[in-house]
């Protein structure tokens, strides 16, 4: 029997001017905001197509954005539109889309993530049925199912960009599996304002992602 591709999908917004990082652009600007997430994003994407051991999706959003936005090689990067709705509604739509096998969900603002902490999420979803990457501030980086058995939505009535989104998420997981197993990997920050971005910037005596 074949074994299932791992279908790793990072989440992206088309970067445009004034729609990206509006927190950030508080303190920087709207174009220095634009340029560190088209930075972010970019190396993301760098850094995690073409690995063997998944096939990488980039879901952009708008959808008439979905082929277009950012200046990279990427050959074996295939293209998708996010779809409309909420972010549960579009992640939900692409778990329910691709082929058969594992789907991790990233986003494009962690410039720390690389390949062996995509790599540990999908070993995790060999004995659990989801993998989850905390993020500081009561969000996830990453999230991951196995599919199998084939479950509703993980995503009804989550608070986005909220304290409870990570617990309102693992809540529904443990609805829709009876005995869910959910592995839960380290805790990473994103980027989302300049407390952040100064932060990680400390914490790598750094200047630019």
């Amino acid at each position: 029997m074949s074994q299932l591709t791992n279908h790793l999908v990072i989440f992206a917004k088309a970067p445009r001017l004034g729609t990206v990082k509006s927190r950030l652009a508080v303190d920087l600007g709207a174009v220095e905001a634009c340029r560190l997430y088209r930075q972010m994003a970019e190396r993301t994407i760098r850094v995690l197509s073409g690995d063997p051991r998944w096939q990488t999706y980039l879901a952009l959003t708008p959808d008439k954005d979905a082929f277009s936005g950012f200046n990279l090689s990427a050959p074996m990067l295939a293209r998708m539109a996010q779809g409309q709705g909420d972010l549960g509604e579009r992640m939900d739509r692409v778990f329910k889309a691709l082929a058969p096998g594992p789907v991790v969900i990233v986003g494009t603002d962690l410039p720390d993530i690389n390949t062996e902490k995509v790599a540990r999420a999908f070993k995790a979803l060999g004995n659990h049925d989801a993998v989850i990457g905390p993020a500081g501030d009561g969000g996830y980086w990453l999230i991951g199912l196995k599919r199998r058995p084939k479950i509703a939505s993980i995503f009804d009535n989550v608070r986005w960009s909220n304290t409870e989104t990570l617990a309102d998420t693992i809540g529904n997981i443990e609805r829709e599996i009876l005995g869910a197993r959910i592995k839960k990997l380290e805790q990473l920050d994103d980027i989302d304002d300049i407390e952040s971005y100064q932060k990680w910037q400390k914490k790598n005596d750094r200047n630019n992602i």
